[in-house]
């Protein structure tokens, strides 16, 4: 059974990006543009990782990802917070995330991560 790789982003491109790069290395992907209702679409759907960016509406990356680790269910799903945020690792600290992912990054860079992590 393929894993699963949920990806948090409000720009559609690095969504379709990541899309493509995961689903070409055999993983099942689903992306959401926000964090609106994060528990229940993390829910929903169970991942194995999560990609967390920094900069989504109405509900910011750090406060998806505190809301995820905080909850019982999902606080085992390794959470990658990703953003183009000069202090990238810092906001991943504040958010309480696994690990860190710079943007821009390289194909090998996420599929590292990801093998790191599953």
């Amino acid at each position: 059974m393929a894993k699963k790789v949920f990806v948090f982003d409000d720009n559609i491109d690095i969504l379709d990006l990541c899309r493509i790069i995961l689903e070409d290395a055999g993983y099942e992907i689903r992306t959401s543009s926000t964090s609106n209702e994060i528990i229940d679409q993390v829910a929903a759907y169970m991942p194995d990782i999560i990609f967390m960016d920094n900069w989504l509406p109405d509900v910011g990356g750090i406060d998806a990802t505190r809301a995820l680790k905080s909850n019982e269910q999902l606080r085992h799903i390794p959470v990658i917070y990703f953003s183009a945020n000069n202090d990238v690792a810092s906001l991943a600290a504040q958010a309480g995330a696994d690990d860190h992912l710079p943007k821009p990054f390289d194909i090998q860079a996420l599929e590292d991560i990801i093998h790191k992590y599953i």
